[in-house]
């Protein structure tokens, strides 16, 4: 990668672009192409909010040396959400048919008759048997496959931001 993406603002500005691009996508995909989000998609994009709403920050902000990890640690923690979610989501879809969970209520029914948001975590965690169908496909990969990539892009992303944030001080 070169040096002048992790210049100044740059990167934060890298950053917001690509979340904000994976969610327009996400949102295209649900509202034009008809594809209804499961339990761990809808966690997945949490991630990606996060990410891009510190990086939103961190970019208005343009931190300098220590001020850099002021922002990438809560950026880690949301890409770390995104990249144990996506992982989840990937695992379920490759589990034979006969060993994948049951489904369990979608988000919208839990949200409407009152599950706390921990009930909510717990059941798109150990149930959610709707998020092991593959309905989407690019380049052979789903969608919860290139999810975990761009997360640790991100990852890697805000690790290089940090180092050459520390060699320019």
């Amino acid at each position: 990668m070169s040096t002048w993406v992790l210049e100044g603002r740059r990167p934060y500005a890298l950053m917001v672009l690509i979340c904000a691009g994976l969610l327009g996508y996400a949102y295209y995909a649900e509202f034009v192409l008809g594809l209804e989000p499961c339990p761990l998609c809808m966690l997945q994009r949490l991630g990606f909010m996060g990410v891009l709403f510190i990086a939103l920050i961190a970019f208005a902000h343009n931190p300098k040396r220590w001020g850099r990890w002021v922002y990438a640690v809560p950026m880690m923690v949301s890409a770390g959400w995104g990249v144990t979610t996506s992982y989840r989501h990937v695992w379920l879809q490759g589990l034979p048919a006969d060993e994948v969970p049951d489904c369990g209520p979608g988000l919208e029914f839990m949200q409407s008759y009152g599950f706390t948001w921990t009930e909510i975590l717990a059941e798109a965690f150990t149930g959610a048997g709707q998020c092991a169908e593959v309905d989407w496909v690019f380049l052979g990969l789903s969608m919860p496959a290139w999810t975990l990539i761009w997360y640790l892009a991100l990852m890697v992303l805000i690790v290089a931001t940090l180092i050459k944030g520390a060699r320019s001080a």
